[in-house]
């Protein structure tokens, strides 16, 4: 249906996974949290090699509504945290399910949309695409995992840059640096996803979905356990009073002072 916050389409032997909500430059909520997780259930079960993720109308995920954000911030911090927990869960059934997981991102990935995408096996970018972790700009700390994602996989300094600046970082300088495995064309990264995962399609799946576990597995303790501090700064990053002058200020349009 056209209002669902998420669709699925079977092509060959890939589930295209694509986020829906692209007025809102597919925001993430409950609404597509648990569909996304379903959906690596359904491919499972239904035999498929690999998952591709996506947003329509030419964008992957902005992340978090900040409008959301605001109305948990009224929330006991026991309750904040609980929310984040639900994307947290996304997070871990995309690394732990034994099928190949494939972002394919066009426009850009932002917040927790970064994570997301980082979450994945690998990443097929358009030119021009970008990555951003703003969470500052708002008096915010990431979620989603994406913090530790760029602590483990970035040189130190370019981890502080994106999480402290809160910039966008263009998909170029990403696979530049071996985040981004395929630079392709824009309008072309879900055909090209597509394509990586036809030829994947060609290997042996009980040792790709060990090869993936074996990968994952000395980052499986940290990944863990960084979570719950994400999930405890987020929560209590989002009941200062810095998260309500960068959150009003984003309704404002204009810049936040801290």
């Amino acid at each position: 249906m056209a209002d669902d916050a998420v669709l699925i389409d079977t092509r060959g032997q890939t589930l295209v996974v694509t986020i829906n909500t692209p007025a809102r430059r597919n925001v993430l909520s409950r609404a597509v949290y648990e569909p996304v997780i379903q959906a690596l259930s359904k491919a499972r079960a239904e035999g498929l090699r690999s998952v591709i993720v996506t947003g329509a109308g030419g964008f992957f995920s902005a992340g978090g509504d900040l409008r959301m954000l605001k109305e948990r911030r009224e929330m006991p911090f026991e309750d904040r945290a609980a929310q984040i927990e639900y994307l947290h869960d996304m997070i871990r059934a995309l690394r732990q399910s034994p099928l190949l997981v494939i972002a394919a991102v066009e426009g850009g990935a932002a917040g927790a949309g970064a994570s997301m995408a980082f979450g994945c096996d690998m990443i097929v970018a358009a030119e021009q695409s970008y990555f951003k972790l703003a969470y500052v700009n708002a008096g915010l700390v990431p979620d989603g995992g994406g913090s530790g994602y760029l602590a483990m996989n970035l040189p130190r300094q370019m981890a502080m840059e994106m999480c402290l600046t809160g910039k966008p970082v263009l998909a170029e300088r990403l696979f530049a640096m071996g985040v981004v495995n395929r630079l392709v064309p824009a309008g072309t990264a879900l055909d090209s996803a597509l394509a990586l995962a036809d030829d994947l399609a060609n290997g042996p799946p009980q040792a790709q979905a060990a090869i993936k576990a074996l990968i994952n597995a000395p980052d499986d303790d940290r990944v863990a356990s960084h979570l719950t501090r994400e999930r405890g700064a987020m929560a209590q990053a989002l009941g200062a009073d810095e998260a309500a002058e960068g959150i009003r200020a984003f309704e404002e349009k204009r810049s936040p002072s801290f």
